[in-house]
């Protein structure tokens, strides 16, 4: 067919239609669309790729540089602890440790097959690892401590199967080591890994090292103090750790030499006011307080405290709770039958709470010891003249309105004379007493709470400002705390009656019993106060900072700027401080005083004053009152230069189980022996 014969068109003609197939414009926009559509694609993958290699290329090539660099911290060794004298108390010994990094373990269930290899190697539950994994979810640069303190054995294990176990690293770690092991427990305290809700809080810590030292965020592993010591100059005992670099493969496995970075600076050495020669003799005495007691037939006696102070300044030379615990269990891996009297309440309810530190957090009711406040309070009221005699009696009795009267008893049944305040304060007459209670309560009413407000100046009722803690404030009980305390919701039978401030409340403050609630420091404190002259201390343990080495660089100064030798003035006369101490004399040398015949005879004139203090107590198949046995004072007598407060819970008569308990830790003191012969007759 020639050439020509068909007509210029590209399909063959259709009888159905009249014209051949042709482009459209409805067509022709579309396929411009999609043209545009494929064009705007190609230019956004070519903007990304662009993106990707020339305006991030630097930071994503320092991300695949990572993956093979491992930032490794260097712990750095924490500062020592030491008694005034330089003696060697808490240091550090060199243990290993097992670290995970999460982002190096195999996935699905190459990883819970690893975990559970590691539980059994390691010793550590297998929900424990796994709950640790997830605290650091959100965290994969800080690797997880899994054990510290692994044994050799373990450790050689896990080197010759390396390969089985991506992820793992040993390294070397310190270990804190107590080396008076008990003694001063609660005044150590101890430290362990930061948790998460302590790492939530964002506090920073200032560490002063010799370079200058400088703010630093704890930090997910860190290990800081929990209590005591360890925990309030934290921050002077962590030091600066350091940091190496580490080539690792894909597997995290080390593939070159370490390269360290930044070396760690040692934490700073902790001074103490606190000799342990007199803390050692203080827990003795405890224990010793406790046997007689118990001797005495009180046999509920399990616990008790003593508290030696200077009273000059305030520092603490002894500190003892008794029962009490090993840091050392806090350090390496937890044992958990070792650690449950600490952690589990049932626990500690059975071994009378060995954790609590009852210097400065248990609470009791003063007794006796209380009643030279009284005096002071009394004599600044000009509420009896301090050579004024009155009444002595076996009782007391207040009549109300209505003719009925109530009847409160005297330690000492027999007694029938007349007294000034220092004989009344040495004979600890609770008749005496009980007069000038009522005295008070017969006060104006615009004249507010002298008695109250007199024992408040004097500390009573407030945290004393010690420098480690939890510590308490105790209770000094007023007429707005029993309306705030018994409420119709609280008490609704009896409220109405129990909200009022009434005579006995009165009547019994004044000899320290009902609400009143002390602890050993308070009243240590207290007493620190009548010995120095009239002024207030800061009970404190820090004696000086020290870099490492022994040169001091912050002697005698708290973080923040407190002084602790820094004395507070309480207004009292000192003419009423002489007929107190005139009377705390006498308690001790007088004919008539309830400790005379433990201290009449000792070498050094010791002053001070026996308690005998009911309390509410549940014990198994027993609940009722006991009398918690009080003794405290100082010496010598005329210049002291120590107050020393003991209390024996459960122990009876403070002449009989707690004066000889404080008699033990005046004998360390002074380097000379007593002999002790148990009281007649002693409050």
């Amino acid at each position: 067919m020639a050439s020509g014969a068909f007509p210029d068109r590209f399909l063959p003609p259709d009888p159905r239609v009249e014209e051949p197939y042709r482009h459209t414009p409805r067509v022709a926009l579309r396929v411009a669309i999609l043209a545009l559509l494929t064009l705007g694609l190609f230019a956004i993958l070519f903007l990304r790729l662009w993106a990707l290699q020339v305006l991030s290329g630097h930071r994503y090539l320092s991300d695949a540089l990572n993956n093979q660099v491992r930032s490794v911290p260097i712990e750095a060794p924490r500062g020592s602890i030491v008694d005034r004298n330089g003696r060697l108390l808490v240091t550090n010994v060199p243990g290993t440790q097992v670290l995970l990094w999460p982002s190096d373990l195999r996935k699905r269930t190459g990883r819970d097959t690893e975990l559970r290899r590691l539980s059994k190697v390691l010793g550590v539950p297998m929900k424990t690892i796994v709950a640790k994994i997830k605290a650091r979810a959100g965290d994969s640069l800080t690797p997880i401590t899994l054990q510290v303190a692994v044994h050799k054995d373990q450790v050689a294990y896990l080197l010759e199967h390396k390969d089985e176990f991506p992820g793992i690293e040993i390294s070397q770690t310190y270990l804190r080591r107590y080396r008076a092991e008990a003694l001063a427990a609660h005044v150590f305290g101890y430290t362990r890994e930061i948790s998460a809700a302590q790492l939530k809080d964002g506090r920073k810590c200032y560490v002063r090292t010799r370079s200058g030292g400088g703010a630093r965020k704890y930090q997910a592993a860190d290990v800081i103090g929990q209590s005591g010591i360890e925990a309030a100059y934290d921050c002077e005992l962590r030091g600066l750790p350091g940091k190496t670099v580490r080539t690792v493969d894909s597997l995290g496995r080390p593939t070159g030499a370490p390269r360290d970075e930044i070396q760690p600076v040692s934490g700073n050495t902790i001074r103490l006011t606190l000799d342990i020669s007199l803390q050692r003799a203080a827990e003795r005495a405890l224990r010793y307080g406790i046997g007689l007691a118990r001797a005495d037939g009180h046999w509920a006696a399990n616990g008790g405290a003593v508290v030696a102070m200077d009273p000059r300044d305030g520092s603490i030379l002894a500190l003892a709770s008794n029962p009490t615990y090993k840091p050392g269990v806090w350090v390496g891996r937890l044992d958990p039958k070792r650690v449950k009297v600490l952690l589990d309440p049932k626990a500690a309810k059975a071994a009378n709470y060995p954790g609590l530190d009852r210097a400065i957090d248990g609470t009791y009711p003063a007794g006796s010891t209380f009643k030279p406040v009284t005096a002071l309070a009394a004599l600044g009221q000009h509420l009896v003249s301090p050579y004024e005699s009155l009444p002595c009696t076996g009782e007391y009795v207040v009549r109300g309105q209505t003719g009925a009267g109530q009847t409160f008893k005297n330690w000492d049944p027999s007694v029938n004379e007349n007294m000034t305040m220092p004989t009344a304060i040495a004979a600890s007459c609770d008749t005496y007493f009980y007069r000038v209670g009522y005295m008070f309560y017969g006060l104006p009413g615009n004249l507010g709470h002298p008695l109250q407000d007199w024992a408040s100046r004097f500390g009573i009722g407030a945290r004393t400002g010690i420098d480690i803690g939890p510590e308490s404030g105790g209770l000094l009980p007023t007429p707005e705390w029993l309306q705030q305390t018994f409420t119709k919701k609280s008490d609704p039978c009896c409220w109405q009656i129990d909200s009022l401030w009434k005579p006995g409340d009165s009547i019994q403050l004044a000899i320290g019993q009902k609400d009143l609630l002390v602890t050993p420091l308070q009243m240590t404190r207290f007493y620190a106060m009548i010995a120095n002259g009239g002024k207030l201390v800061t009970p404190h343990l820090l004696g000086d900072v020290e870099a490492p080495g022994g040169n001091p660089r912050a002697p005698k100064v708290l973080p923040g700027g407190t002084r602790p030798w820094a004395l507070q003035k309480t207004g009292v006369d000192p003419a009423a401080l002489a007929v107190v101490r005139d009377g705390l004399y006498g308690a001790t040398h007088g004919t008539n005083g309830t400790a005379t015949s433990v201290f009449g005879s000792y070498p050094v004139a010791i002053a001070g004053k026996t308690g005998t203090a009911e309390k509410v107590v549940t014990l198994p198949g027993f609940k009722g009152l006991m009398d918690q046995s009080w003794w405290c004072g100082y010496a010598p007598a005329d210049s002291p230069t120590i107050t020393v407060c003991a209390l024996i819970e459960n122990g009876g008569h403070g002449g009989t189980a707690a004066a000889p308990a404080a008699l033990k830790v005046f004998e360390e003191f002074f380097h000379l022996p007593g002999v002790y012969v148990p009281p007649a007759n002693s409050d």
